[in-house]
């Protein structure tokens, strides 16, 4: 298993496919975009599977999220899915994506094993998508994200992040979107994790703004500890239910203490956290040629020196180098 010293046992593995994407959202890169891993930094189809396969055999993971980037990028995506698919024991697998790819591929990505999908969407209205994406795609969103629902990759999460100006305004409006097209919307408050360093504390959309303003229409009943357990959103029933809507806090409201997430670059480094400052190569030794059994301890090393909490309440925190892109979700 993948137990860190503070007792806490990692079974949700994020899968970071590529660094690149077809958008350039103000809170993750700047308009020119950054410079890309190459292809030779780039772990392989065969290194990815393989990597899982150890995780789950021999490290105990139960869940496995791909993302990026973008990984509908990810040329042989299907593929992996599918490999993925057929180990023993066959893990849970879902994918947080853009949306932009979904309409041509959620058939074949269902047919190859995924279970469901989390898409980025922070607005309803197109200009404003426009404004924060740097690309008039808001329509193949809402296409994708329709023809992940009609495919079967369900519940379809929303992932909505607010930012102050642009679409702070949205939160009821996005709720009672998602509420009618059957999404699970689920709002994150903005991380330091942007390329350009830009990220503020005092001037964030915190959760307390964002139940604030929900609640201006809807009524809230919080699920409690319990029903959450080691997810990163706090739930709440929306006016009676059975219509869900969460926030993660990642900054105001840590939940560091449940944390249950190991996490794979797409150049193969092992993170033990999104803010991590340190990371631990694993495609080094998969290219020397190492046998599972030692690529399976060099995780649980890694793993072992796991971090109590992600620091973002201390004077000295200091954002990663390495953005949301190069990270993975």
């Amino acid at each position: 298993m993948l137990l860190d010293t503070y007792g806490r046992v990692a079974t949700d593995l994020r899968v970071s496919l590529t660094d690149r994407c077809n958008l350039r959202c103000t809170y993750c890169m700047p308009e020119e975009g950054l410079q890309w891993l190459g292809k030779s930094d780039l772990l392989t189809d065969d290194e990815i599977v393989r990597l899982i396969d150890i995780a789950v055999t021999k490290l105990g993971i139960t869940e496995v999220r791909f993302t990026g980037g973008e990984p509908l990028l990810r040329p042989g995506l299907v593929g992996i899915v599918e490999r993925c698919a057929a180990l023993e024991p066959r893990p849970k697998m879902s994918l947080t994506t853009n949306g932009i790819g979904l309409k041509r591929t959620a058939q074949a990505l269902k047919a190859a094993g995924l279970d469901r999908v989390n898409v980025s969407l922070d607005t309803l209205r197109p200009e404003v998508f426009k404004t924060l994406t740097r690309r008039d795609r808001h329509h193949d969103v809402i296409d994708g994200m329709a023809a992940a629902r009609d495919a079967g990759l369900t519940p379809v999460k929303v992932n909505a992040v607010l930012m102050p100006g642009l679409n702070d305004d949205e939160a009821p409006d996005l709720l009672a979107w998602a509420v009618e097209n059957e999404y699970e919307l689920r709002f994150i408050e903005q991380m330091p994790l942007d390329a350009q360093h830009g990220w503020k504390r005092d001037g964030m959309i915190t959760a307390g703004d964002i139940l604030e303003s929900l609640r201006t229409r809807f009524t809230l009943t919080e699920e409690g500890a319990d029903e959450r357990g080691s997810a990163p959103a706090e739930r709440w029933v929306v006016d009676g239910g059975p219509a869900t809507v969460g926030v993660i806090a990642s900054v105001t409201r840590p939940f560091c203490g449940a944390c249950d997430r190991t996490r794979l670059t797409a150049d193969g480094q092992i993170r033990t956290c999104l803010f991590a400052t340190e990371e631990s190569d694993l495609r080094a030794a998969l290219r020397s040629g190492a046998p599972d059994e030692e690529i399976a301890r060099l995780w649980q090393v890694a793993m072992w020196g796991k971090k109590a909490g992600s620091g973002l309440d201390d004077p000295s925190f200091l954002q990663p180098d390495r953005p949301m892109s190069a990270i993975g979700g």
